[in-house]
């Protein structure tokens, strides 16, 4: 959608085009893939909800979100990674296992205190 800026209906329409042409199909729960189903196939690793834990991570700690203050919802966080809430989900338990945010029961997720925040390694100690 972003590379073509199309519209989600229209890139539902485009699939559904090229599932029926036999350039695409797709498997239940791990996505499309091109060429036909016979063919072998490289699945994706399980990493794109890491890469949204680290980008919201590095949101939170450049201020794009404020302590105490709540992250954007999942529906919001789906549109924009385009990806399924069970991704989102797994993103926002990477962030409040390594103390970046916390929840709420039925209010929402929230930016937690700096001080629960994961300790940047020391530069000296990298050396």
């Amino acid at each position: 959608m972003r590379d073509f800026g199309i519209s989600r209906d229209t890139a539902r329409r485009v699939l559904k085009e090229l599932r029926k042409d036999g350039t695409v199909y797709n498997e239940k729960g791990l996505g499309t893939f091109v060429g036909p189903p016979s063919v072998p196939r490289q699945v994706q690793t399980d990493s794109r909800y890491r890469e949204i834990a680290a980008d919201l991570a590095n949101e939170i700690r450049i201020g794009t979100y404020q302590p105490t203050r709540p992250i954007p919802s999942e529906a919001h966080l789906t549109q924009r990674y385009e990806v399924t809430t069970k991704t989102v989900r797994k993103a926002v338990g990477v962030l409040r296992d390594q103390g970046w945010v916390y929840t709420k029961s039925r209010k929402g997720t929230y930016v937690s205190d700096p001080d629960s925040w994961p300790q940047e390694p020391d530069e000296s100690e990298e050396s």
